[in-house]
């Protein structure tokens, strides 16, 4: 017998599926306007629901842009672990980190504008646990970038790696909302020649 649309799950399924949809909302409208210019109300109406409605999920609107960059954060740093878990060796996780990230980039231009630009607006305890999971997420990339560039000093591999997340993620202030198929072989050549990885062939 299937689970009835009155049962728990049920509506613990649609709770967590109308609070993803206030976040992705909330992308929207914030990376559109910028967080001040955007009302609980206007993120209520986004997705059909009246502006109280939304208490039901975050605890106001600082809490709805900390969901949404705190838990981009948290998968940007989970996902790049299991990227590199899954490689054969070090010029394959690098390959892999640069289609990973530069699929993330053309995929939520949005969440990246909001980061830029709304970033200081968020309270400090969330400000340093997104920083946080910014660095580990650097650093992530620096472990791989000193196995396959051992001769060189990490603070030189540190700066190459975040040149390359400014190369990346300057995408969604340059490019059309929808990118020709050209782009992405694009910005991963520009990303792996950044890195000094751009004659390594991944195995």
């Amino acid at each position: 017998m299937g689970v009835l649309p009155s049962s728990p799950t049920a509506r613990s399924q649609a709770k967590a599926d109308r609070r993803q949809a206030l976040l992705g909302a909330a992308a929207t409208l914030f990376a559109r306007s910028g967080y001040n210019g955007v009302s609980i109300e206007d993120l209520g109406a986004a997705v059909g629901v009246s502006g109280p409605a939304v208490y039901r999920h975050f605890s106001g609107k600082p809490a709805v842009l900390a969901a949404l960059l705190v838990e981009v954060s948290e998968t940007l740093v989970a996902s790049g672990q299991a990227v590199v878990a899954g490689a054969p060796d070090a010029a394959g996780a690098l390959h892999a980190l640069v289609r990973f990230h530069t699929d993330f980039a053309l995929s939520h231009p949005n969440v990246i504008r909001v980061q830029d630009r709304d970033l200081d607006s968020l309270a400090a305890p969330d400000r340093h646990q997104v920083r946080a999971l910014q660095r580990t997420y650097v650093e992530l990339w620096v472990s791989v970038l000193g196995q396959v560039h051992p001769e060189v000093d990490a603070q030189l591999l540190r700066i190459r790696a975040q040149a390359t997340f400014g190369l990346l993620n300057s995408t969604p202030h340059t490019l059309p909302a929808s990118p020709s198929g050209k782009v992405r072989p694009l910005l991963e050549e520009m990303a792996l020649a950044a890195l000094g990885a751009g004659g390594l062939a991944p195995a």
